[in-house]
């Protein structure tokens, strides 16, 4: 099918485009810049030039494709405003593609949080846990991007074939840049020591990126309407925050020390970190699996982590 993808350029996009295309769909991904309408050349994709602030523009390529994708963020927005001001923006993105597409039952598929449904379910967070509504209480904090999971999945009320993609913590792969783990390596190299919550027992969850580009190619091509797809590797679910730390300790020659779960201590480590990386997320992607047929083929976390390219020489 002709697919039009936002964000193609990015860390997930730029395996979800050559992954698109392999399938033998035609994309077309939107550039902003030369340097992007470059890069997406280079990865087969044509290019629509625009910007994700043109909600009209974004409607005209949603109405001109046979299915979308939408894997971009307002990250600048961050600094200033945090992810209230990532989320406000976003929605926009979202209701304007569905006006685009509704009544069509063509495909819409947008990157979503592992953590959206919650930590506290007492079991791993399965595909059919909605994500939890956001309200004032919740400013400033990553919950508050849920109304824009829930603005896709309920586009499905509306004849629009949408789903969301919840990506794993851990989006890991050669690409990775700005992610969590490159975050929580530089972290240990700043203090000297790879900082865990408490004991450490709190579960994070991975996927490789690579594995994520597949799901997100089939919830395109056949994913049913309104539904919630887990990016999560398997094996890599559940996996103790400490282990993870003593992975990156072992790689860079320094210890694992354990961060007092205090006001006080675990954010002068963390810093803008401290509220997520205290949390649990486990997490199935049985359903994902099951419905889908997505099979997690590439490394788990800890072998790409042997694989060294996150800890170049020198």
């Amino acid at each position: 099918m002709r697919v039009f993808v936002a964000g193609g350029t990015g860390h997930s996009g730029s395996y979800i485009i050559p992954e698109l295309i392999a399938a033998g769909h035609e994309v077309t991904g939107l550039a902003r810049s030369d340097v992007s309408a470059a890069a997406l050349s280079a990865l087969g994709a044509k290019v629509r030039r625009g910007d994700i602030q043109d909600l009209d523009g974004l409607k005209e390529a949603a109405a001109d494709s046979e299915g979308v994708i939408h894997v971009a963020h307002r990250q600048d927005l961050l600094p200033s405003g945090g992810m209230d001001a990532v989320a406000a923006a976003e929605l926009p993105i979202m209701l304007a593609y569905g006006e685009a597409l509704a009544g069509t039952g063509k495909p819409l598929v947008a990157a979503g949080s592992i953590g959206s449904p919650g930590q506290h379910l007492g079991r791993p967070a399965t595909e059919e846990d909605p994500a939890l509504p956001s309200g004032e209480e919740h400013k400033g904090t990553l919950r508050v991007r849920n109304v824009v999971e829930r603005a896709v999945v309920d586009l499905a009320e509306q004849g629009v074939r949408s789903s969301v993609v919840r990506i794993a913590n851990i989006a890991h792969g050669t690409t990775d840049r700005a992610g969590f783990l490159p975050t929580l390596i530089a972290l240990g190299k700043e203090k000297g020591f790879v900082g865990y919550p408490g004991d450490g027992a709190n579960l994070w969850n991975a996927v490789h990126i690579r594995d994520a580009a597949t799901l997100f190619r089939l919830a395109l091509e056949k994913g049913p309407a309104g539904r919630y797809w887990h990016a999560v590797g398997d094996g890599d679910g559940a996996i103790p925050f400490r282990n993870i730390a003593e992975a990156i300790a072992n790689r860079l020659g320094l210890p694992a020390v354990s961060i007092p779960d205090d006001a006080l201590m675990t954010p002068g480590y963390f810093g803008f970190l401290a509220n997520i990386a205290t949390q649990s997320y486990p997490a199935s992607n049985l359903i994902t699996r099951r419905t889908l047929g997505w099979e997690p083929a590439q490394p788990g976390l800890f072998a790409d982590l042997d694989n060294g390219h996150y800890f170049p020489a020198g």
